[in-house]
Order: structure tokens, then C-alpha cells, then sequence
């Protein structure tokens, strides 16, 4: 049957030939699933819009290198100097004047302390020699020939000479008898009873004292009377 008519086919042509009619060459049958033309689309799958969401975008990421941030870190902005009023420079003339005047003060204090420790130890340095002179012009009166001699006058007069310097810058003697004993002021070297006399009452003074204002530079020694 198959070789039946396919030797009418070819018989065809001859005969149209024969006749002097142009023959068509046949095509071939298209095959049953045509070939995907150029611009042709594909049917869409279910799920190819969410596979293609899903994908990374090839450019963008050419654009970007890996390992680098999405976004650069803000750069600290400069703080601004917050305005601030103008100084006081009334107060402060004040304060430093006020500082002026303390340090003025405390510098008179200072100087006027170290005055007094100096008047006092050249006193006492000086004090034995005034006993050593009153004692030596006590024995030199106490003698007849020497009692109205004129030796012992001017000696005395230097004497007194100095005392008057010692009481100019404010050192003067205590001879405290017939005062009350003060423990802070005198010192006590004997005691007896003396009648008539209170008891605690200084009845003689063996050695004079020296003060400097409220400073004792040195005890009166005295005896008490019991």
C-alpha cells in the first residue's frame, strides 16, 4: 500500500511536467512541536516570578564588592563652642583685690611675729649680763669708801641708760613684792610664815623678772610667805 502511493506521487509531477505546468516542490511537514522562534516567550511556570524575586540582581552586584557595608558610617559632625555670657570683670577686680589686701595682712602678721621672737631672744641673752651688773654695783655701794664716789654713779647711770632702752621696745622688769604668788609669773624658792603677812603674799624677791608685753622671758624668783 505505502509503495502504491508513492509511486503515484512521483508519477504526478511527471504527468503535470508533461503537460507544461510548473510543479511546486513539496515541504517538508512541519513537525508537530515547532521550533522556538526569536522573541518568542515561553509560557510562564508557576512560581517563576517568585524564583526571579528571590535571585540577586547581577549588576548590582558587579556594582558592589563584596565584604563592603551597604552604607559608610556617619562621620562625627564637630561639636560646636556653646556661647557662653561675658566674665564678670567687676567680681573679679574684687576678689583679686580682696586676695591683695589678705595677702598684705598675713605678710604684717608674719613680719610683726618674727619682730617679737627676735626682741625676745637678743632679751634674754641680755638678761644675765643685767644681773651681773646690778650685782657688782650693789657690792661696790655697799662698801663706805665707794659710797659717794663717782665711779659707781656713772656706772649706775648707764645702768638705768639701758633699762630705758629694754622698756622703750616694750621689755620691762617685774619685782613683784608684796603681790599674790602667780605660778605663771613668778617662781617660788622658798616659803616661810612672816607674821602679819597673808598667806601666799611674796615677802622678797631674790631675782627680779622680765616680761615682754604679755610674755614672760623670764620668772621673777621670790620667797612666799607660809
Amino acid at each position: 500500500m505505502t509503495s502504491e502511493q508513492d509511486t503515484s506521487r512521483t508519477q504526478a509531477p511527471a504527468a503535470e511536467e508533461a503537460a507544461g505546468e510548473p510543479v511546486e516542490p513539496e515541504r517538508p511537514e512541519a513537525p508537530e512541536e515547532a521550533a522556538e522562534q526569536p522573541g518568542h516567550e515561553p509560557p510562564e511556570r508557576p512560581g517563576m516570578h517568585e524564583e526571579a524575586a528571590e535571585q540577586p540582581d547581577a549588576r548590582e552586584e558587579a556594582a558592589e564588592p563584596p565584604g563592603m557595608p551597604d552604607e559608610a558610617p556617619a562621620q562625627p559632625q564637630a561639636r560646636q563652642p556653646e556661647a557662653t555670657d561675658e566674665p564678670d570683670y567687676k567680681d573679679q577686680w574684687l576678689r583679686a583685690a580682696a586676695d591683695l589686701d589678705n595677702v598684705r595682712k598675713r605678710a604684717r602678721r608674719d613680719v610683726a611675729v618674727a619682730e617679737t621672737r627676735g626682741i625676745a631672744k637678743l632679751a634674754r641673752e641680755l638678761l644675765p649680763a643685767l644681773d651681773n651688773f646690778e650685782r657688782a654695783l650693789a657690792s661696790a655701794e655697799a662698801q663706805p669708801e665707794n659710797r659717794d664716789h663717782h665711779l659707781t654713779d656713772g656706772i649706775r647711770l648707764v645702768q638705768t641708760e639701758l633699762l630705758a632702752a629694754l622698756a622703750r621696745v616694750g621689755i620691762v622688769p617685774d619685782s613683784p613684792n608684796g603681790e599674790r604668788f602667780d605660778p605663771h609669773r613668778h617662781e617660788a624658792l622658798a616659803q616661810r610664815p612672816v607674821d602679819g603677812t597673808e598667806t601666799g603674799t611674796i615677802v622678797e624677791v631674790y631675782n627680779a623678772g622680765y616680761t615682754y608685753g604679755d610674755e614672760v622671758l623670764r620668772p621673777a624668783k621670790v620667797v612666799v610667805a607660809a
